[in-house]
């Protein structure tokens, strides 16, 4: 399968085109996949079928990863920063799509910004490397981690995509957006993109339930918050849409699956609606 993976990366290089302002417009789906990168999607589909990702296969139906890193424009061939990556279920996607001929960094949060222990942050991003090389069994040279406490002046500018993946409520409630933002920027190369995805609360939705202490934030408010810190939005699609998902739940968006707050109370009823209807926000980072 690697030897699969090399040709098809290799093919698809020469094939690759890079992102022009036309592709992606605001208010649009923007998939046109050949606009970016011919054959991409049968690398992705590649890296979706690795077997590190056995047990993960059950999101993919809420959680569209083809679809997600088609409208993010990612080529294998890219430096991309994950942001905060958790458990490792998109890092099990990424890491088979970029290892051949991109990079993927684990970004984490800048540990003096939080009330948890420094050591823990730093030692995750340390070893994120090597988690990430014992779950998928690729090189651990494709990958490194680092936090956001401090940006390094050679990795400044050097990031084609970051991706924010269910965290802008964690960044929101605990007051750490500003910063964190800002250092992702400085990362990423002139018109680099930051794609979002995020849990997404009714437009109308009070701020008693949209401030991300429940999980859910308003697209409007993300958007501009965005804006404010020196991007532009450039698409957005509902790829990762739930109608059925009212966001207005007593335990917060972790009522629905994956978590089940409420245990087996209701458990039926929740798993018919499945995951959080969701934003997927494509920004540009502006000069």
């Amino acid at each position: 399968m690697r030897r699969t993976l090399v040709a098809l990366s290799s093919f698809l290089g020469l094939l690759a085109a890079p992102l022009s302002a036309a592709t992606v417009e605001a208010g649009t789906e923007a998939r046109s996949e050949a606009d970016f990168c011919k054959g991409c999607e049968a690398l992705v589909e590649l890296a979706l079928a690795h077997p590190s990702r056995k047990d993960d296969h059950g999101r993919d139906a809420y959680r569209h990863p083809a679809e997600t890193l088609s409208f993010f424009r990612i080529r294998p061939d890219m430096k991309v920063g994950e942001y905060e990556p958790g458990s490792g279920w998109y890092t099990r996607v990424l890491a088979p799509y970029l290892a051949n001929e991109g990079h993927l960094t684990g970004l984490f949060f800048n540990p003096k910004q939080l009330p948890f222990e420094a050591d823990d942050i730093n030692a995750t991003a340390a070893g994120f490397a090597d988690q990430v090389a014992t779950w998928t069994g690729l090189p651990a040279r494709s990958f490194s981690g680092m936090t956001l406490e401090t940006v390094p002046d050679d990795q400044k500018g050097t990031f084609d995509r970051i991706l924010v993946v269910r965290m802008m409520h964690n960044m929101m409630r605990w007051n750490v957006a500003d910063g964190e933002i800002k250092a992702m920027r400085a990362l990423l190369k002139d018109e680099g993109l930051l794609g979002i995805v995020q849990h997404r609360a009714r437009a109308d939705a009070p701020y008693a339930v949209s401030d991300g202490n429940r999980g859910y934030l308003r697209e409007a408010d993300v958007i501009k918050f965005m804006e404010v810190n020196g991007f532009e939005l450039v698409g957005k699609s509902e790829v990762n849409a739930n109608p059925k998902d009212t966001a207005d739940w007593e335990e917060g968006v972790w009522t629905l699956p994956p978590s089940y707050a409420l245990k087996d109370k209701d458990k039926a009823k929740y798993a018919a609606i499945g995951e959080s209807d969701r934003m997927t926000l494509l920004f540009r980072k502006r000069p």
